[in-house]
Parts: structure tokens; sequence; C-alpha cells
């Protein structure tokens, strides 16, 4: 908190100077200029794939969408100083969307804040003013939207939506930023050529790790709103109708018990619906955005995603792993742990260990991990991450089925035991449940929730 205040004084305000649209024959270019007065310039940047013969110049919608994801980016650079102001100089937005982007910063930075022992309200953590025109040149005439961007992630949820739609005979895009191996493969392993995966190249400006390697603040920031608002420019330049995310009922669990601070806030449905509704009063595309699994918990996806086996050589979820190349599953994260735990009743021991690389069942240095995703802690782990009553099922299942299996358990397995967790005359009872939830709350079009019904009696 002292830094944080410290801070504050010393850069009163954080500006968002400018974003400039240029194109070349083959891409559209964003580039952004955020500063902190005195202190640092932050010129980060997007290029887009340009479609052939469109050009996105005297595009008013296109400039509220650029001006829209510097919104998003600014999130990152902003939280080095968290300046109780930020001024907005290119653009304009009324107290509705100001109160609207507060939300998001405020709630999507709730672990930043949390970490960094920050405490704050939502009224006075910041305020935007904005100084600049904000008119926009009229949008420009252009052909129906239709068909599906899927976002691919490269892990098991994106892999199962793609693969549901693809089966049931949507027609279908996919988007990535920065291309990865996982995606590629995911993309492939559908079936589909790799000219189907738009990659959208996100330029981070470095200078920030600078600031935070003098002890400028740093932590977690909503980047999922980051991937919306850049997906909303790539399905508009490609004229696609639907946004389809791969994001689940279990990202709605508040990651610290008691309070409201999620890891995955901009995963959840929260943040789904606030989105959608901007979409629709501001940006005005036409594009339906949602989530596709959203009734769905993350046992539900990991019992449907190993039916097609096809995945799990490509698929990878593992943060620390994909800033090498190729991506790997790191084997020492919490998400490597959650993702092993949550298969861990439908693959076999030596089927997880070839996934992982190691088995992690066995792992004495995952012991901590394991018992803050069984709940037995203040907080789950800072990861997105299933909720703690499925990886309980979960790990039950995997007991009984091992016990009955005559197999000697691995270690974490043990220690789940012998703490008096594992209750086996509950596993039917909360198996059923679980493999019947559908949740209501979500945003599914009518011929989506139909294949996605469809699907769910096919597998469960």
């Amino acid at each position: 908190m002292e830094r944080f205040d410290r801070f504050r004084k010393e850069a009163p305000v954080f500006e968002y100077r400018s974003y400039t649209v240029s194109e070349t024959d083959e891409t559209v270019e964003i580039d952004y200029i955020f500063a902190i007065p005195g202190l640092a310039e932050f010129h980060p940047g997007w290029s887009f794939p340009r479609p052939e013969g469109y050009s996105v110049k005297g595009d008013g919608t296109f400039e509220r969408l650029a001006f829209s994801l510097g919104m998003a980016e600014a999130i990152s650079y902003w939280k080095a100083v968290c300046s109780p102001v930020i001024r907005v100089e290119c653009g304009s937005l009324d107290d509705e969307q100001i109160r609207w982007w507060k939300k998001l910063y405020f709630l999507g930075l709730g672990e930043f804040f949390y970490v960094n022992g920050i405490d704050t309200d939502i009224d006075s953590f910041m305020d935007i003013q904005c100084v600049g025109d904000g008119t926009f040149t009229a949008a420009a005439v252009r052909t129906p939207l239709t068909g599906c961007l899927v976002t691919i992630g490269g892990g098991k949820d994106s892999a199962l939506t793609l693969e549901t739609l693809t089966k049931a005979g949507m027609e279908c895009r996919c988007y990535a930023i920065n291309k990865r191996c996982s995606i590629t493969g995911t993309v492939l392993a559908a079936g589909l050529p790799e000219s189907t995966l738009i990659t959208a190249k996100r330029r981070f400006d470095r200078s920030l790790v600078d600031l935070n390697n003098k002890g400028y603040l740093n932590g977690h920031t909503p980047f999922s709103s980051v991937v919306a608002f850049s997906a909303e420019i790539t399905a508009y330049l490609n004229r696609l109708k639907y946004i389809v995310l791969s994001n689940e009922d279990s990202a709605n669990e508040s990651t610290v018990a008691g309070q409201n601070v999620n890891h995955q806030y901009s995963k959840s449905f929260e943040f789904e619906q606030d989105f959608h509704s901007y979409e629709e009063k501001y940006l005005k595309t036409g594009i339906y955005y949602f989530s596709f699994l959203r009734p769905l918990s993350e046992f539900q996806i990991a019992k449907m995603f190993v039916s097609h086996r096809k995945y799990l050589p490509v698929f990878r979820s593992c943060n620390l792993g994909s800033k090498v190349s190729p991506d790997i599953w790191c084997g020492e994260c919490p998400k490597c742990l959650f993702v092993c735990l949550i298969l861990s009743p439908f693959l076999s021991r030596a089927e997880l260990t070839e996934i992982f690389g190691k088995d992690l069942l066995g792992e004495e240095s995952m012991t901590d991990y394991f018992f803050e995703l069984c709940g037995q802690s203040e907080h789950k782990p800072f990861e997105c991450v299933g909720s703690i009553d499925e990886v309980n099922l979960a790990v039950s299942l995997a007991i009984r089925r091992a016990e009955n299996n005559g197999e000697e358990l691995p270690l974490l397995m043990k220690k789940y035991k012998d703490a008096g967790l594992y209750e086996p005359s509950a596993i039917d009872a909360v198996n059923a449940d679980y493999c019947g939830r559908f949740s209501e709350a979500n945003l599914l079009p009518p011929r989506f929730r139909e294949i996605l019904k469809n699907e769910m009696e096919r597998l469960l």
C-alpha cells in the first residue's frame, strides 16, 4: 500500500496519447502511445492480416475498435503506477462508458490489488478524463456478416469448441494472438487447413519490464479483455458474425474465498455480458460475442475432451510453457497440475505422464498447489483453474478407479486420503449432478445451444 500511495503521488496522471491506424499491402497496423509524464512513454502495437481488396481508411467503426483496443491495452501500463487520473487525449467516452471501463479496470485487477496489498474501491481508485476530439467518421458500407471466429489458445477448451462446431457443419475461422505450435496443432487436428487460422501480432513494449525491475507495481491483468477487443477487430475485418469463446461456468468462481477477487474475471459471464452490451451500444458492428462452453463446468469439458484423443499430443495450457518455443507443459506450475487432475478420472497415470512429461501426481513439490486446488487454503492458485468442488470430484473419481483396478495410489492422492478428504459414498451423486449440469447463465444463440446439447447427450 505504501508503494501504491507513493507512486500515485509521483505520477498523478497516466496519458492515453494516441492511436494510429495504417496499412500495408498485407496488414492493418495499429500503433499506440501511452505515457507516464516524467517517467516513461510506451509504444505498443498490433498487426492484423488485411483481407484482400479491403481498406479501413475512412471507416469510423474501425476507428472506434482501434481506440477501444487501446483502452484495454492501457491497463497493463497504467498499473505500474496506478495514477489517480487516466487522461484520454485521442477519443471520447460518455459517462456510461467511463463507468464501464472503470469496472473492467477495477474487477479485472482484483488479483493485482490483492497480491500487492492495495486497499481501494471502485469509486476512488481512478478517474477517466477525456480531453481529445472523439469524433469518428462514418462507417464504411460492407457485405453482410456470416460464419464464426473461434478463438484458439491451444488448450483443451478451445479444441473441444472447434471440434464440436466443425463436426456440426458450422463455418469456422480461427483466431490467435502470436501463433504457437499448440494453436496450429489444434487447427490441423480439427481437420482444417492452416489458412483457416487468422493470427494477429501483438507488440508489447518491454520498457514496462524495466519499470517493474526498478520496483514499480506489477501483477495480473484482465488479458481476456484484450482478446475480446482484438477478436472484434479480426471478426470485423473478415466479416464474421460470431466471436466464439470457450470460457466455462467454472470461471465465475472467486479465486479468494469470500471475496470478489477472480483471476478469471475477464473470462467470467459477468464480463461476457458487459462486453456483449458494450458491443451493441458503442461498437455497433453487428458481431455477436459469446462463449460456447459457458453452460459447462471444467469437469464436463474434460470428460468430453478426452473422447477426441487426436488432440492429446498437441494441446497445451501452461502459461509458463507458452513463453518458450515450441510451447510445452512446464510440469511445475498449478495450471499443469490442475489440467492433470481434471483429466485424471478419464486417463491412466501412464497416459497423463506421457502428456505432461512427468508423473505430476507423484511429485512432492506439487503438494501445496494440490491442496490449494482442493480448497484447503485461503485461496486457489492464481491461475485459470476450475472450481474447488470439481477438483475434489475429479480426485475422488481417480482414487476410486485406481483402487478398483488394484493400482497403487500416486503420492498426492495418498495425501488426499490421509487428510480425510476422500468420501466415496458421495461420489456417484456428485458425479451425476456435474454431468447433467447446463447453466442457463449463457448467451448461446439457439443453433449453438442445440449443437452443444446434442454433443453433451452423446458424450456425457
